[in-house]
């Protein structure tokens, strides 16, 4: 797992930054979506799994902000 990414999302929930998460998850989303969809040579599955990796985080981070704003 990317330690920027890390960061970035931790940045994002400290500055309440919801619609910038949503934009990294979509965003994310789109190219394992492209990535699946790719014919070729190359053995794309651990690009896939990052990216599935990092979705994973950006939700831990939108999880924190809706059990911020809850309490």
């Amino acid at each position: 797992m990317s330690e920027a990414v890390q960061r970035i999302v931790g940045a994002y929930v400290k500055l309440r930054n919801r619609k910038a998460l949503e934009d990294m998850k979509v965003h994310r989303q789109r190219l394992i979506t492209e990535l699946k969809s790719a014919h070729g040579a190359f053995d794309l599955s651990l690009s896939i799994k990052q990216l599935d990796d990092e979705i994973a985080v950006i939700e831990l981070g939108l999880w924190m902000l809706n059990t911020a704003a809850a309490a």
